[in-house]
């Protein structure tokens, strides 16, 4: 076991890990961060929405922000962590090969799963032809023909998003969508075609996506195609805690609740970013790092500052003792024994 006792152990190393691992550097804090290194955003080419930094490789952003976590002291390791433990003074974190870390508090950042639904083609897709946040991708398939591929009731709300970015869009039903009238009516509103039947497949030359095929054999040509992922937060290392992820009032998935500095219902336990936050963008997410970050700086001072008081004033203290002495010596505390001079024994004899 690492016989360092960090301030803060942060799981994931992420755009949420390493921001709060950056802040709390920056509060003069021992931190360390693990890091799978797998990412959620691995298939995606770039980066958006993220100001002063559009389009930037995912690799390339992770990369300049273990420089600046580094820079400002912090330890970064490679390694899974598979479970943690309370202990007397934190928690352990135990990775998969054995290692072992000690920490005064525990931020969990590891994201979260894309479920994909189970379709022919569509995984070799994903981040590429297949995209899931018109915010994330829409500009880059702007006025293309787009297909939104039915997975729950938010894929209604789904192509009317995209509708904002072109005027060819196409919703397949794929046996898991029914819009209610009023859905229709938006759609038709909207010019958005509707399709029934279950999507066999997705389509794609040398690469490139093409197209969807129903599975009773008709196939339409889109040039991207828009999926409603099930998000499922990693959340393994905090059940391991007692926490349990819970379903999101959405129906996207399942995420873990916090407060807005990122606590956990586990005294001492925090996360931020996609694990507790199923929509949030890269940006969304460092900016809740850094809140989760401050957050826990703040408890560590409360602490602290709990600590100092009882040096001054606990059980141990040089004005508990005298409290102490007070109640059992009396006077003689002060070397003088004066209930035997009050009793005409003569003068008061030293102790």
């Amino acid at each position: 076991m690492d016989t360092t006792r960090y301030d803060v152990v942060i799981v994931g190393g992420g755009a949420a890990g390493l921001s709060a691992a950056t802040t709390l550097g920056r509060a003069l804090r021992s931190v360390l961060v693990i890091d799978s290194g797998t990412p959620r955003n691995a298939p995606a080419a770039a980066v958006h929405g993220f100001l002063s930094r559009d389009g930037v490789n995912p690799r390339d952003l992770l990369a300049a922000g273990r420089s600046e976590v580094l820079s400002y002291g912090a330890t970064v390791i490679d390694g899974e962590a598979v479970s943690a433990l309370r202990t007397p003074d934190g928690f352990d974190v135990i990775l998969g090969d054995g290692r072992r870390f000690s920490g005064r508090r525990l931020l969990v950042t590891t994201g979260l799963t894309d479920e994909l639904p189970p379709v022919d083609g569509l995984r070799e897709q994903w981040g590429k032809g297949v995209v899931h946040c018109p915010y994330c991708h829409g500009w880059e398939i702007r006025g293309q023909r787009i297909g939104v591929l039915g997975t729950g009731p938010l894929s209604v709300h789904q192509a009317l998003l995209f509708r904002q970015w072109s005027p060819d869009i196409t919703l397949f039903l794929n046996d898991a969508v029914e819009p209610a009238d009023e859905e229709r009516e938006k759609l038709a509103a909207r010019s958005v075609r509707v399709v029934d039947g279950a999507v066999a497949s997705v389509e794609a030359a040398d690469g490139v996506l093409t197209g969807v095929t129903l599975r009773e054999g008709s196939s339409f040509d889109v040039q991207a195609l828009a999926v409603g992922t099930r998000m499922e937060a990693r959340s393994a290392l905090l059940e391991s805690l007692g926490l349990s992820s819970q379903p999101h009032p959405s129906g996207a998935g399942r995420f873990i609740e916090t407060d807005a500095m990122g606590a956990t219902a586990v005294r001492g336990v925090y996360a931020a970013g996609n694990v507790s936050n199923l929509m949030a963008q890269v940006i969304t997410a460092a900016a809740e790092g850094v809140m989760a970050g401050a957050g826990i700086n703040t408890d560590l001072i409360e602490e602290e500052t709990r600590w100092a008081v009882e040096g001054r004033f606990g059980p141990f203290s040089a004005a508990s003792e005298a409290a102490v002495a007070k109640i059992v010596l009396g006077d003689r505390r002060h070397g003088l024994e004066s209930g035997r001079s009050a009793a005409g024994m003569g003068p008061a004899s030293t102790v």
